[in-house]
């Protein structure tokens, strides 16, 4: 059925307003919800007071809904039939409803506000509080005393009068009420200080201070010495630093304090890490302030920032790694020989060696990089090579054989090598001729006895093992030590980047060749690290658009380095405003 809905409101001049629509529905519904057909915003109308629906012989049925019933033509009713060809005005709260059929047939509702209607404004000043509670100015005097006393003496009288706790957050708190001065939720890491404010706010109207802090992150390591950060910030802007100025009037700490990064009450998240700006308003052009420093500048990883420099022994027998960038193609000197190329050549000997191991022993296939390769639980960084696991399924240290047990020479201790060597040398050896010996004290176990066996080659063999040809000499690099033969001592390095963090398990989806040509590499001298250009094939900084990875600073960069200076009392931040400002006035 077609019914057109027709409301007429009033400016505040008194011209009319007219607005038509047209509803096709087999029943209308009037009340107060938005969800209803005609929607009448007045508290005397129920949620949803009316439906209007076809009945017998042409005629609406009217029925009420709710409680309140409805005016018909000045009764007071809660069901009505009303034919439209007569029309009838229905009354809900101060609106009227005018039911009546048009010229075409549709039936027509006009929706208008009485005027000047006492009824009406008895009706609504029934729903009002006004006639039972005093004057609005009362009321408000009333309440502003009540949220005075309730939600801001009580906090502060119990947070005055309360037992000061240095260190043992793990109590509730102690000040009453203090939730209604609370600015939202904490984070994640803070969930459990919920309901001790006291915690981080120790001083009433004081901001959180570093040393609240340094209390519980006692461990947490500084980007850099407090002095040698506060040299090397760029100086602020003249807003900025009326900004802060006026932040330490109140008590604020200046820029460098903990709360200038880690912001708190934003809601039961982890905190989000720092923007490339913030990096960048320091390291862009931090050699200009510290001219000591030996870090390269840098500001969006995609057009600004220095090649890589890993840490890498260059020398035999270096005791510590030096970093150098992989500009300079620097080579790496481990103490070993590994050639990648033959180890990887599908078509290669160690290839079908690993294919006849079989399954059952961790091959069955040609080598690849996993077989050696074994990444850490967390996907950061691989488990040390070790010889046994690695390496002895092909390279074997078995050197005698003992019955049906085959003894196997130590790895990594020389000298225990050489003695396992020089006790199978001086095991009893077979006789030339079966049966022959000499009679009297010179026979096996006399007094004078010698072993007149064949001469067994493993005293030469103790010497040849750590030669170049030899069975450590396989991997190894020889070496002399206190005049005796030796091998190179091992250098493997568990991470070359000490300043940035990468993690394999979220590159997962990519093949190892993608960044690291070790297919290629014919000796361990190759440092396979992939350089600045690989990883912008995916990674640009934190505004390129059309970069396949937005990278920020903080996506492999910590701002608290590990094995950091440790952290200590920082000094007064508000005396770097002051040097800033000296340093603007000149």
């Amino acid at each position: 059925m077609a019914f057109l809905i027709r409301t007429i409101d009033h400016t505040a001049s008194g011209r009319e307003i007219v607005r038509e629509r047209e509803i096709e529905k087999g029943a209308l519904t009037i009340g107060r919800a938005a969800e209803n057909d005609i929607h009448l915003p007045d508290l005397a109308v129920e949620q949803r007071h009316v439906t209007i629906e076809p009945a017998a012989g042409g005629k609406l049925a009217v029925e009420s809904v709710g409680t309140l019933g409805f005016g018909l033509d000045g009764r007071t009713v809660t069901s009505a039939s009303v034919d439209p060809v007569e029309g009838a005005e229905l009354e809900l709260g101060s609106s009227r409803l005018v039911i009546a059929q048009e010229d075409d047939g549709t039936i027509g509702i006009t929706v208008r506000q009485a005027e000047g209607d006492a009824a009406s404004v008895d009706v609504l000043r029934s729903f009002a509080l006004a006639s039972a509670l005093p004057s609005k100015r009362a009321l408000s005097w009333a309440f502003s005393l009540a949220i005075l006393l309730v939600l801001l003496a009580v906090p502060v009288f119990t947070h005055l009068t309360r037992e000061r706790i240095d260190s043992d957050y793990d109590e509730p708190g102690q000040v009453a009420l203090d939730a209604s001065w609370s600015t939202g939720s904490l984070s994640l890491a803070h969930h459990g200080l919920e309901d001790n404010c006291e915690a981080c706010h120790v001083d009433a109207f004081v901001s959180v201070r570093d040393e609240t802090c340094l209390s519980c992150h006692e461990e947490t390591a500084d980007h850099a010495e407090a002095p040698r950060i506060a040299r090397g910030r760029a100086p602020f802007g003249t807003g900025d630093a009326l900004l802060w100025k006026i932040a330490g009037v109140f008590g604020k700490e200046g820029p460098g304090a903990c709360t200038t990064c880690h912001t708190e009450h934003e809601g039961p998240t982890r905190m989000e890490p720092a923007s490339q700006m913030f990096c960048a308003e320091c390291h862009d052009s931090l050699d200009t302030r510290l001219t000591d420093t030996a870090l390269g500048n840098a500001s969006d990883f995609g057009t600004a920032h220095p090649q890589f420099k890993p840490a890498v022994f260059t020398r035999l027998m270096q005791e510590d790694p030096v970093r150098i960038s992989l500009a300079d193609q620097p080579r790496e000197m481990n103490g070993l020989k590994f050639p990648h190329d033959i180890h990887l050549a599908a078509q290669g000997g160690a290839a079908r060696m690993a294919i006849s191991l079989g399954r059952g022993r961790g091959y069955g296939e040609p080598l690849t990089c996993s077989n050696c390769h074994t990444p850490n639980p967390d996907g950061i960084g691989f488990k040390p090579i070790e010889m046994e696991d690695n390496c002895e399924s092909c390279h074997s240290l078995v050197f005698d054989r003992v019955g049906g047990i085959f003894r196997t020479l130590r790895h990594g201790d020389v000298a225990q090598m050489r003695a396992q060597l020089l006790a199978m040398d001086r095991a009893p050896r077979p006789p030339v001729a079966t049966g022959r010996k000499r009679p009297g004290e010179f026979a096996q176990g006399g007094r004078y006895y010698s072993n007149f066996g064949r001469p067994g080659g493993s005293l030469v063999g103790v010497n040849r093992a750590l030669a170049a040809g030899g069975v450590c000499g396989e991997c190894h690099l020889p070496a002399t030590k206190n005049g005796r033969p030796d091998v190179m001592p091992v250098n493997l390095p568990d991470r070359f980047l000490m300043h940035g963090a990468f993690s394999h398990d979220a590159h997962k989806e990519e093949e190892c060749a993608d960044c690291h040509n070790a297919e290629k590499s014919k000796t361990s001298e190759d440092l396979l690290l992939p350089g600045l250009a690989i990883c912008r094939d995916c990674h640009l900084g934190e505004d390129a658009v059309k970069a396949e990875v937005p990278s920020s600073c903080a996506m492999c960069h910590s701002y608290h380095k590990p094995n950091g200076p440790a952290p200590k009392d920082h000094p007064d931040k508000r005396r770097d405003i002051v040097a800033i400002l000296e340093r603007m006035r000149q």
